[in-house]
């Protein structure tokens, strides 16, 4: 059949395509929050079919709940969510739905969690699960007792690059691992103008940047490495004081002049731990590192090698590998299809991906997980270890001991 195009041109001819008919069901998820990290998720929604289109399950935009006035309301407009509601328990009594994303504060993720889970809803909770291993527990034994399937934001692990990482390091490419550097520091907090949101507040913001950037640590330590066995810590809080905000704040949102409050949280912890294989980690987060903007990753060394990642050289491995032990060499490794998920998303190596490409990867384990009725991913199992992992630094810090996480 011939087909013109436009008035004007010559005519050409298309050849007819086999067109395969894949049986995709709709799921209908709700949001609970809808900050940075709801924007993330609610994003990781909408192009989860695009990049896995046999994933056989297709993400339907049901209902999307923050407590800011108007704040709902302007992310159902944008991103096409059928409701609006200032109200989370209006996601938790549809039944309609089935599943969530709760990207609320951190103080009300137990609550909101283990709601959702006795209502029968599958979710992808960010960490930390709550405010202690208490917390991340009470919502993993509810998801356990309601049999749902559950997703917890260590999104790290999902980037072919570490993916990689574990491979190498289970090969026994790099011998035995002795020691290990994970380091997580970032400057968000860094300003003295901060205003005092609920970040600050032990009883809403928990532990601090131990919740925010040392669950992810500790969560790479147990992917790449194995088990902890016991650690000790320290803490500090470097600005102790800031400004308390006049109204909501988003964000990291400066406040100055107004009246100060104390920061009742860390701002830096340093960790070292003893693995369960024998190796030792230093394991250190800051917020408040001037200079540093997500200066995430990890330095890894074996009896016969050696490997470091950098969140910010995101598709790139330094890698040393050989017989030489001394003056061995490093080279640049760049991820490509044949590693993780890198597949999905570009055709050939060394092409950038970015942090929004491991939040999909992230929803399509969820996805997966509900198709299989398996867990796929982190978990809430993952949660409960990380967090424990937290508790004990904040023990240690109290002691001044050696503490076995979970005991």
């Amino acid at each position: 059949m011939l087909y013109r195009a436009g008035p004007i041109g010559p005519a050409r001819t298309f050849s007819k395509r086999s067109f395969v008919v894949r049986s995709t069901r709709s799921v209908r998820v709700g949001v609970a929050g809808f900050g940075w990290m709801g924007r993330v998720h609610t994003q990781a929604y909408s192009r989860l079919n695009q990049h896995y289109p046999d994933l056989g399950l297709r993400p339907e935009l049901a209902m999307v709940a923050d407590e800011l006035e108007g704040r709902a309301d302007d992310a159902a407009d944008q991103f096409g969510f059928a409701a609006a509601t200032t109200d989370w328990h209006e996601i938790q009594s549809d039944p309609t739905i089935e599943a969530v994303s709760i990207t609320a504060p951190n103080f009300l993720h137990r609550t909101i969690g283990t709601a959702m889970v006795e209502a029968g809803k599958h979710i992808w909770i960010e960490k930390p699960v709550g405010l202690s291993a208490d917390d991340a527990r009470a919502v993993a034994r509810a998801a356990d007792k309601a049999g749902v399937q559950t997703a917890v934001g260590f999104n790290y692990r999902n980037a072919p690059a570490v993916e990689e990482a574990k491979a190498l390091i289970e090969s026994g490419e790099l011998g035995t691992i002795t020691h290990a550097r994970f380091r997580f520091f970032s400057d968000y907090a860094a300003h003295p103008d901060g205003a005092l949101s609920w970040r600050f507040e032990r009883a809403r913001g928990g532990n601090g940047v131990l919740g925010d950037l040392a669950s992810h640590g500790a969560d790479l330590v147990y992917y790449l490495l194995g088990e902890i066995e016991s650690l000790v810590a320290d803490t500090a809080i470097f600005v102790p004081e800031r400004t308390k905000p006049n109204g909501s704040t988003t964000g990291h949102a400066l406040a100055a002049g107004g009246k100060r409050g104390a920061v009742e949280n860390e701002d830096f912890v340093s960790s070292q731990l003893r693995l369960h294989s024998g190796a030792r980690v230093v394991l250190e987060a800051s917020r408040v590192a001037v200079g540093d903007q997500n200066a995430y990753g990890f330095e890894i060394h074996g009896t016969k090698g050696a490997v470091s990642w950098d969140f910010r050289r995101l598709g790139e491995l330094s890698l040393s590998t050989g017989d030489r032990y001394q003056d061995q060499p490093a080279s640049t490794v760049y991820v490509g299809p044949s590693h993780g998920e890198y597949g999905a998303f570009q055709p050939g190596s060394a092409s950038s991906m970015g942090y929004d490409d491991l939040k999909v990867i992230e929803a399509m384990r969820f996805f997966r997980s509900i198709a299989d009725q398996k867990p796929c991913g982190a978990t809430l199992q993952d949660a409960v270890r990380s967090a424990e992992v937290l508790d004990a630094m904040t023990e240690s810090v109290t002691s001044g001991r050696w503490i076995q996480p979970g005991v």
